[in-house]
Order: structure tokens, then sequence, then C-alpha cells
């Protein structure tokens, strides 16, 4: 932009005091934090809300998969409406929608209302979760410093998810399984007050009307899709009540891409999908985490349903996984100009498929270090260092204006896989185990499944990102900017 030059005397405005680098990070975080912590903090609290609300073990998937189907559906939707309605505006309407939701949810007396509590808390984190990115790239300039704070948000959402086992247990043990729900009121209150305090506002793009119809399509396609295969368990793969959901899912996926393909302003431009760094990078980070998002629900339910661990005590025995997945996440950076980001990429996941074999030969009488802790390290270990360089490949050379677009992407990539995937892995598990009243013994043997499913995946997915990532670390990232 050019300034006016002369001698004008026109009082000049003075510009509004940029915050500090450190605190958009910060808060870009927090949001980032919360919407993650949320996918698996009511984890340990599932036998509670059974107990309280008179769930069934079905109900209880849909606990952990109507937030994440909802978050997975919306996210593409938040992304577009951050790019053109302004960042910080949708991280305050997203952020507020989940603390209400939070709310809600925490006060629900029937199944159904916290069932709806919690779609609407993924709606919320759908709007919000894209912003903190967003906000974080524009924040920070291009280069090692925004390497880092890269590296930092995907560690915190790392940390998140690992932590939601230790929060819960504490909240859970502590004071209620509410809580685990009521606890985003305040912490949402103070993140809210920040964000309208520091955040500066920006966009990617002109305004254009949001595809709301595309959004509709795929939430209501995964959601569909979701409940045939959870159908399975019960009914089996070739009945009716399980083969006609399937098939409506899968349609309303595909029409969800036809009308990609002809609205003239569509929720996800396939022509991003040309982009060889966005497209391997999606589907890796899908395929992948259809393992990973299934490996915190799997594991609490084995310390609690079959070592007998309290919420507390499950909760603690995740700690060092937490630590783990932050490590990993923290070092990728270190890793990415010497072995660029395709090969810490397949480092990482082969890392996690080995944790996944290890934990695979669990027993029923397993001790915590070898049944528990090691292998629980390993996956996340390598879960945290394979993430940081998917998600830098998957916004190198996207346009300033698709920014937005494309973090909702990859954030959807990974919700998606892991809400399907673990719909898949809860029908593995309870076929093998004979049902949700099997003994400890039947349990473990569905568990052990599960976790060697999963190894399978994931050396499926290192394979694919060998072939398909692109070679070298990210020449590119999207170039932020301000236009508050």
């Amino acid at each position: 932009m050019l300034e006016a030059s002369g001698t004008s005397t026109a009082p000049r405005i003075a510009p509004r005091r940029t915050p500090p680098t450190w605190l958009v990070v910060a808060i870009a975080c927090a949001g980032q934090f919360l919407v993650v912590l949320d996918v698996s903090v009511v984890n340990v609290a599932l036998p509670s809300m059974r107990t309280d609300l008179g769930l069934s073990a079905q109900g209880l998937q849909w606990v952990v998969n109507a937030y994440a189907i909802a978050f997975a559906g919306f996210m593409l939707l938040g992304g577009r409406a951050g790019d053109l309605y302004g960042r910080k505006r949708m991280f305050l309407v997203g952020l507020g929608l989940f603390t209400l939701a939070s709310l809600g949810g925490g006060l629900a007396q029937e199944g159904w209302q916290l069932l709806l509590a919690r779609a609407v808390q993924g709606l919320g984190a759908a709007v919000l979760a894209p912003s903190t990115l967003t906000l974080l790239t524009a924040a920070v300039p291009e280069g090692a410093a925004r390497a880092r704070a890269i590296a930092t948000w995907t560690a915190v959402g790392a940390g998140g998810g690992a932590a939601g086992g230790l929060v819960g247990g504490v909240l859970v043990d502590g004071l209620s399984w509410r809580w685990v729900l009521l606890i985003n009121v305040p912490v949402g209150a103070v993140v809210l007050a920040g964000a309208v305090l520091w955040l500066a506002e920006s966009r990617g793009g002109l305004r254009r009307r949001l595809d709301l119809p595309g959004a509709l399509l795929v939430t209501a396609g995964l959601a569909t899709l979701a409940y045939g295969i959870s159908q399975t368990e019960s009914e089996g793969w070739a009945a009716t009540a399980a083969l006609v959901p399937l098939a409506a899912g899968l349609a309303l996926l595909g029409l969800f891409l036809l009308v990609e393909a002809r609205t003239a302003s569509p929720l996800m431009p396939l022509g991003l999908l040309r982009l060889r760094s966005v497209a391997s990078a999606n589907v890796a980070m899908l395929v992948s985490g259809s393992s990973m998002f299934s490996m915190w629900f799997f594991m609490t339910l084995y310390a609690q349903n079959v070592l007998g661990y309290s919420p507390l005590e499950a909760g603690l025995a995740l700690v060092p996984s937490s630590l783990a997945v932050i490590l990993g996440s923290k070092a990728a950076p270190r890793f990415l100009p010497v072995l660029g980001a395709r090969n810490v990429a397949v480092l990482g996941t082969l890392v996690a498929a080995a944790g996944f074999g290890w934990q695979s030969t669990m027993t029923a009488d397993g001790g915590y270090l070898t049944a528990i802790m090691i292998p629980g390290v390993l996956m996340m270990l390598g879960a945290g260092l394979a993430a940081t360089p998917l998600a830098s490949l998957a916004i190198s050379g996207a346009a300033p204006g698709d920014a937005g677009l494309v973090s909702g992407l990859i954030n959807t990539s990974r919700t998606m896989g892991g809400s399907l995937g673990l719909a898949v892995m809860s029908t593995i598990a309870a076929s093998r185990a004979g049902g949700e009243d099997a003994d400890p013994v039947a349990l473990t043997d569905g568990y052990a499944l599960v976790f060697r499913t999963g190894a399978a995946v994931l050396l499926t997915a290192a394979v694919l990102m060998w072939a398909w990532l692109p070679p070298g670390r990210p020449t590119s990232e999207p170039k932020a900017h301000n236009t508050a």
C-alpha cells in the first residue's frame, strides 16, 4: 500500500498496539487445546455416564462420535467462514457456542440431551479450530519461527487429546462426570476475554456465500455411515439395518462431491486436491487417524474394565503417553531440515505401528510397564512425530485466501478418519469379545485385535506416505496477512 505524502496537517490516528506474538500463539493454542481435549476427556467418564443416564454401549460410543462427527463435518465450513468473515470473529463465535454447549451437556438429565450437547459442542469446535492455526500463522513470520509456532500448536493439540484421560480421571474421581464438560465453562470464558482483548482480525478472501448444503451433506453422510458401521456390531454386515445406512452414507458423501464440483462457491474446492502436498497429506492423515484416534478410547477401557483401574488411575497411567506425544511434536521440526518432511512422517508412523503391535500382546493380567506405559509411549511418540510434517505439507503451497480452508481440511481428515475408525474398531472389539458383558479375558482379546488391526493400518499408511508425499521438506507456506 502506498501512503500519500505532502504537507497535510491532518492528525494521524495511532495504530492499535500489536499484541506480543507469544500471547497470540498462547490464545490460539488454548482454543485448540480445548477442542481437542473434548474429543478424549469423556473416555474415563463413560462408565459413570452410562450408570447415571442409562446409556447403552452403543450410546457410549456416540458420546464420543456425536462430537467427532459434527467436528469433522462442519470443519470445512468453519475454515471457509474464517477466511471470508474474519478469523477472530469465527474464533469468538465458535468458542462461545462450544462453551454454552459444554454447560448444557454438564447439566443434561437424559441421554439424548447429552448427545445433543456433544453434537453442538462439535459444531462450535468446527468453527473455532481452523481459526486457531490461521490466526497463529498470520501473527508469526515465515521461516523457523513459524515452524516452531506450528510445532507448538501441534503439540498442544496432541497434548489436549493425550491429557483428556488424566483431566477426566481427576474430575470424575474428585467431583462427578458432569465436570468433564462443566470445566470448559470458566476456561472458555477466560480464553474468550483474552481473544476479545488481544487478537487482531484477519481475512483471507472476498465475501462469498457459504456452502451450507455442502456442510450438511458431508456431516449427514459421515453420521449415517458411522451409524451403519455401529449397527454391524449387533446386526452383522449383511443385515438390512446395517446395509441401508451404509449405502445412504456413501450416497450422501457422493452427492457432496457432486455439489462441490458444480457450485460456484464450494465448501471444498476440488481443485485443491490437485495439489500433491494437500491431497497426499490429507489422505495420510485420514488413514493414520483412523487408528490413532481410537487408541485413547480402548486404552482407558482396558485399564478400567480389565485391569480394574479407577478413572483417576487410568488417567495417571496415560501421563507418559501424553508427554510422549508432546515430545514427538516438538522434536519433529528439528528433524525436518535433516530428514525432510516425508521421511519424518514415515518414521513417526512406523514408531507408532511398533507401539500398536506391542499393545496387541496385552493380557488380562498385564503389568503397567509392559501393558500400558511402554507401548503407549511408542504409539504417541510416533503420532507426534508424524503430525507436524503432515500439517506442514498440507498447508504448503496453498493460496493465502485458502489458508483457513486447508487448515480445516487437515483437521477434518484427522477427525473424520478417527470417528469412522472408532466405529469400525468398536465393532471389531465387540465381535471378538462376544458382547458388552464379556469377561475380562474376552474383552482383552477384543481390544488386542483392535490394536493388531491398528498396526496393520499404520503400516499401510507408512507405505502410502513414502510413495505419495512430496520428498524433501515443505518449500512454501501460506503467506499470512492481516486486514484488520
